[in-house]
């Protein structure tokens, strides 16, 4: 999509609402809101080291909007001090998440070797279900309870050291209706998964992005996330979204995601004005979300000289910061197009996304 910014008319493009909380102030789209979500959070009812109140306080101090804690059915390295049902986590924390506004989805990790690896089955109404000797069983009776269902960390390391595969078990999965989704990235691994990217895009899956998180997440620390593009603030909402595919990554400033919903937050996020001068025009944008932006210039007709001595370093546009440069027209041109990449919205693996400004004087 293509903005036009004309020099004879006062442009400033109107924003829409943008998604804060205490959190980051990321845009909505249209018709949309984004939720900001971490899929896969562990605690002491698997192999993590808090309480699950814990994990509300953290997510409510973070700002984010729902949250699933995921842990492990088949790994319960503390079961002899922590007898319980698969479900006592889930329902430990739920006063609590009540309380603070977080949605606290039901979720569970299925922990096997390679293939299929790991999975996380969430929105499940019976954790206990899920406990099966047979990884397919235990599938089986997630997908009876119309889970979400996706596939953790391919390219870990110690279940991929190599090389990162597809194997015909997660084709057989898919065809059976019993995987979903990818994590593109996942924090604890401090892994972004440029295969999964590509297979995401390729097998229509949605695309994940979670923290993983066993310790206590630290006060401050950039957390990995999933936004979700909802109809609502609901359950219900964001369960029809991740069927619908409808969302991204949020991964230190990075963007990963389908190109429609990378173009949508790039251009909501971003109010433009055009001022005309003597040789060209000088373009001035105010950042008003709290993402960040890193411009590289693309090729253009040489008659348009910006974005000067950028070969190496992109230029930034900070959260809730402003940038401006002045493009200047030779060679006797009235208008022309400004082409840049968006170096850190990732449309395909390791791709920047491609975005074209028309100017005329």
């Amino acid at each position: 999509m293509k903005k036009i910014i004309s020099l004879f008319l006062a442009v400033c493009i109107a924003l829409p609402s943008f998604s804060q909380a205490k959190g980051k102030s990321i845009p909505d789209l249209k018709g949309y809101v984004t939720l900001k979500c971490d899929f896969h959070i562990h605690t002491v009812f698997s192999d993590g080291l808090v309480w699950p109140t814990i994990r509300i306080d953290e997510a409510h101090r973070d700002g984010l909007d729902a949250i699933a804690i995921t842990d492990h059915v088949e790994y319960r390295p503390y079961k002899s001090d922590i007898v319980a049902s698969h479900n006592r986590s889930y329902e430990a924390a739920l006063a609590a998440a009540e309380a603070k506004g977080i949605i606290l989805i039901r979720g569970a990790e299925i922990t096997r070797g390679m293939p299929p690896g790991h999975l996380n089955a969430i929105f499940l109404t019976d954790v206990d279900e899920l406990d099966k000797p047979d990884y397919m069983d235990a599938l089986r009776a997630a997908k009876a309870q119309n889970a979400f269902i996706f596939w953790n960390h391919p390219g870990w390391e110690a279940q991929q050291p190599d090389t990162t595969v597809w194997f015909d078990e997660h084709a057989i999965l898919l065809e059976q209706g019993m995987l979903h989704g990818i994590e593109v990235v996942n924090e604890v691994c401090k892994l972004y998964t440029p295969e999964a990217h590509r297979w995401c895009l390729e097998k229509k899956l949605t695309m994940l992005g979670n923290t993983d998180v066993h310790h206590f997440f630290v006060p401050g620390k950039k957390r990995a996330m999933t936004l979700v593009f909802a109809r609502s603030r609901t359950p219900e909402a964001i369960y029809e979204a991740l069927m619908d595919r409808r969302t991204v990554v949020y991964y230190e400033d990075f963007i990963i995601g389908e190109e429609k919903y990378l173009k949508e937050l790039f251009e909501n996020a971003l109010e433009w004005k055009v001022d005309k001068t003597e040789n060209g025009v000088r373009v001035r944008v105010r950042n008003n979300s709290d993402l960040t932006f890193r411009l590289k210039k693309d090729s253009s007709d040489a008659r348009l000289i910006y974005f000067r001595n950028t070969s190496i370093m992109p230029q930034v546009i900070a959260p809730k910061g402003e940038f401006s440069f002045t493009v200047n027209m030779r060679g006797g041109i009235k208008s022309g197009d400004v082409n840049f990449i968006v170096e850190n919205f990732l449309v395909q693996p390791n791709e920047g996304m491609k975005y074209t400004l028309k100017i005329s004087n």
